[in-house]
């Protein structure tokens, strides 16, 4: 769902006109980005930088966190969201220029376990008891009432009928990076994390994958905020292109528009 065109045209003149020379030489970016955005959007930006010699400074954490970081006035060129909520939130508080928000990649929520787990091949459907699998153990995922994967899980789960009886055993971490830690390292017997946070930890393995129809579609919007630097809107440009968009699949999101360049 592009929603590009004259809009963002708009933006690329507003954001020029009202930055400084000194703002303009600026060769660092700085982005927020939602935590399981890490590994793919490190190697994007790396692609970036050897194309145009522009830098990055990029904090992760859950989009919750960096929403409000923004709406602080912490320096953000660029938001990227794990959900709409937060992009919305964002946008509500004007810290974002709405006319540069782009629906970019989708992703899956998976329940994983420890790599040498007994629990392997379960099937997530109506009547799933995940209370029962979890055992003694306990469930990680991020905070169900802020962070995004925490949010999409116990939509999935009530859909399902198995958030009630599976409340009481779960760990609600700071981010999903930090629900995958915790099942890496066997403090929490299941996780719920998204399908390519599992994918980059060989301490972990996914063993059921929630239908797509048990919870709010998982949107990464992004967009750049009102203070952003001249040369954002030719990084937001280059997150649509071509180049990105082989970089985020390999990891296994889902682009969700059509390439630009």
């Amino acid at each position: 769902m592009l929603r590009i065109s004259g809009l963002f045209a708009a933006f690329v003149i507003l954001a020029g006109a009202s930055l400084s020379p000194a703002a303009a030489e600026d060769k660092t970016i700085t982005v927020f980005a939602a935590a399981s955005m890490k590994n793919a959007l490190d190697e994007v930006d790396a692609a970036y930088t050897a194309k145009t010699g522009i830098g990055f400074s990029v904090s992760y954490a859950a989009s919750s966190v960096l929403a409000r970081q923004i709406e602080q006035g912490a320096p953000a060129d660029v938001f990227v969201s794990a959900d709409t909520d937060w992009m919305d939130y964002a946008i509500a508080k004007k810290t974002i220029y709405d006319a540069s928000r782009v629906n970019l990649l989708g992703n899956s929520i998976v329940l994983i376990a420890p790599k040498d787990s007994k629990v392997d091949n379960v099937t997530i459907a109506q009547g799933f008891d995940l209370a029962k699998l979890a055992g003694d153990g306990r469930v990680a995922t991020g905070d169900v009432k802020s962070v995004p994967v925490g949010k999409y899980a116990k939509a999935a789960l009530e859909k399902l009928g198995a958030w009630q009886a599976a409340e009481p055993k779960f760990a609600m971490a700071e981010s999903v990076r930090a629900a995958l830690t915790l099942v890496a390292r066997g403090e929490a017997a299941l996780g719920i994390v998204y399908s390519t946070d599992a994918k980059v930890d060989p301490s972990v393995k996914i063993v059921g994958t929630f239908p797509a129809d048990s919870h709010p579609a998982i949107i990464y919007p992004v967009a750049a905020t009102t203070t952003a630097k001249a040369g954002t809107s030719d990084y937001l440009a280059f997150l649509r292109s071509s180049a990105a968009k082989t970089i985020f699949e390999k990891y296994g999101f889902k682009f969700l528009v059509s390439p630009t360049i």
